[in-house]
């Protein structure tokens, strides 16, 4: 097996595949990551935009795309706090820091010849979901950059998640690595998401039902409508926890199912590093800037 599982990856790669970005998820891991001294013009902050970019210039060297996408989004869609009140409710705000490089992010990204997609109503991973089903109809594939587990359900034949490591070779998760890591296939990944709750988005899922117990009951029954229709044979304990909760779980399943984006393929690209270089100049990430004009 190739690279985490992935069989056909170096078929993947010569074939060039969209590499697919959450951005967000990027900048929050840069933020956190590199030292908050890190400054630009007028002393504003550019850690995260410094590791996103960084991050992105990695992937492309490794995996040499058609195109690189970059996924912007709301930190939450509206109409999963509408849903569930509680979707996200437990993380702290956004820090003024991050957000002010949040908002320069796409000018950014678009310097260096890369597509950018942004939702305001809804979630890079909706995007990111949507993009790979286009791309996959198109007959291409998709290397998904996210740490986020809620798109595994986007993972099948043409579509992989990157495993990012510190240094290439990074690891690349297809569907066999999904069954691995959850116990389930990928498209009952919201079902398990429903059953078993996830801490990250604040769904607490049902009752007792821990991610081993919720994985073997889809693999028996299907889907979360399966494992509700099956209640009365099931465990007293869990059978009433389903038949109390059984509304509320089918409002996880839609807070966890990826909302359908009407979007167009990702069109090809090459990294534009001077470009590149010139507006990470502007902004004051000079040493960037100063690499780039050196390769």
């Amino acid at each position: 097996m190739a690279r985490s599982g992935w069989p056909a990856l170096g078929v993947l790669l010569m074939a060039a595949p969209l590499l697919a970005l959450d951005v967000p998820w990027l900048l929050y891991r840069s933020h956190f990551a590199l030292p908050r001294t890190i400054r630009g013009a007028d002393d504003r902050p550019v850690g995260a935009l410094l590791g996103t970019v960084n991050a992105i210039l990695g992937l492309v060297e490794w995996c040499a795309p058609r195109a690189v996408l970059c996924c912007l989004g709301a930190e939450e869609a509206r109409y999963r706090v509408e849903l569930f009140p509680g979707y996200h409710a437990h993380r702290e705000p956004m820090p003024d820091e991050l957000r002010d490089q949040w908002g320069r992010a796409g000018e950014l990204l678009a310097s260096f010849g890369w597509s950018v997609a942004a939702t305001e109503d809804l979630e890079a991973d909706d995007l990111l979901g949507s993009h790979a089903r286009v791309e996959g109809r198109a007959g291409g594939h998709t290397l998904i950059c996210s740490a986020d587990r809620d798109l595994y359900q986007a993972v099948d034949a043409h579509t992989a998640v990157i495993e990012l490591r510190r240094a290439p070779p990074h690891g690349t998760i297809d569907a066999d690595g999904v069954r691995e890591r959850s116990g389930v296939d990928p498209a009952q990944i919201p079902d398990l998401i429903a059953l078993r709750g996830d801490p990250s988005d604040g769904i607490p899922g049902a009752r007792g039902v821990g991610a081993k117990t919720a994985a073997a009951l889809l693999r028996e029954h299907g889907t979360l409508e399966g494992v509700l229709g099956a209640a009365d044979t099931l465990r007293p304990r869990i059978a009433q926890a389903l038949r109390e909760q059984a509304d509320e779980l089918r409002t996880f399943l839609e807070v966890a199912t990826l909302r359908p984006l009407d979007v167009r393929r990702a069109p090809d690209g090459v990294t534009d590093r001077e470009a590149g270089g010139a507006a990470a100049a502007h902004i004051g990430m000079n040493a960037l800037a100063r690499r780039l004009a050196a390769e």
